[in-house]
């Protein structure tokens, strides 16, 4: 099934990071571009002067997933004034704050996590979903995380609401699949972002000998593979988790194996 020639893709925090490279690669790739921010609207603004540079329109919109479910109409004003077709959703925002140990996690703490990274993605790609029932297909993808599969200490909301995200995202996929609407995860392990207190730096000076390519990815690198989920060349994958980390999570038993002591259990 191919992309309608009039068609239209909304990435939510496009305002920097890799929600702003997946905007410009879905420029580039044809798309006119919604592009939501939440704190940072000079950041979506630079967003769009690059989807526009490319031909491309750009529409603008913040969106707070703080607010839910009213927050993420949002979304609907963006599709309505983006116009055309829409074709591709990527559900980009998240984030974690509740960064304690299991037994010390307030449940607001934890409610709040969840909601931005598991039920703000559920309305995200559900109203896309919405507006992609008229046959010509569409795809949904959802940024994940390594720890879709993989915990770590000290953020169990975090874990457990991408681990929500990458369930949703197979559920979503055998439902619609009728459809034509493709759904899939794309899952970054540590990207040079502003989100991870990398925004400026370059990813081959970021050594990490732990992570088989020696590096922390880039922005781009994790755009790269939404775009090509999003492209008629990605009509039969649905329901896959992307995971692009540089080979971090094959490490796993080395890195158990090299362990010399408890001091990374939680007090």
């Amino acid at each position: 099934m191919s992309r309608p020639s009039s068609a239209s893709a909304i990435v939510t925090a496009s305002d920097s990071g890799i929600g702003k490279a997946t905007a410009v690669a879905l420029a580039r790739d044809g798309l006119d571009v919604g592009i939501t921010y939440h704190s940072d609207e000079e950041g979506a603004q630079g967003t769009a002067e690059e989807v526009r540079a490319l031909g491309r329109r750009a529409v603008v919109r913040h969106l707070d997933l703080a607010e839910l479910p009213s927050g993420a109409d949002a979304l609907d004003d963006l599709a309505d004034e983006l116009g055309g077709r829409l074709w591709a959703v990527v559900a980009n925002a998240g984030g974690g704050s509740a960064v304690a140990p299991f037994l010390e996690l307030a449940f607001d703490g934890w409610r709040a996590d969840l909601g931005l990274n598991l039920d703000g993605a559920f309305l995200s790609l559900q109203k896309g979903a919405k507006r992609m029932l008229d046959g010509q297909g569409g795809r949904l993808v959802a940024i994940t995380s390594v720890h879709e599969t993989v915990p770590k200490v000290g953020a169990s909301a975090y874990v457990t609401a991408k681990h929500g995200l990458g369930g949703l995202v197979k559920n979503a996929a055998i439902e619609l699949g009728g459809h034509g609407i493709t759904v899939n995860a794309v899952a970054p392990g540590e990207i040079a972002t502003p989100l991870t207190g990398q925004g400026d730096a370059d990813p081959e000076q970021s050594r990490r000998p732990g992570v088989p390519l020696g590096r922390v990815g880039a922005a781009d690198e994790i755009a790269a593979v939404v775009a090509m989920l999003c492209r008629d060349e990605g009509a039969y994958v649905t329901g896959a988790s992307f995971v692009v980390d540089g080979g971090m999570t094959q490490m796993s038993a080395v890195g158990a194996s090299e362990l010399q002591d408890d001091s990374w259990r939680p007090a």
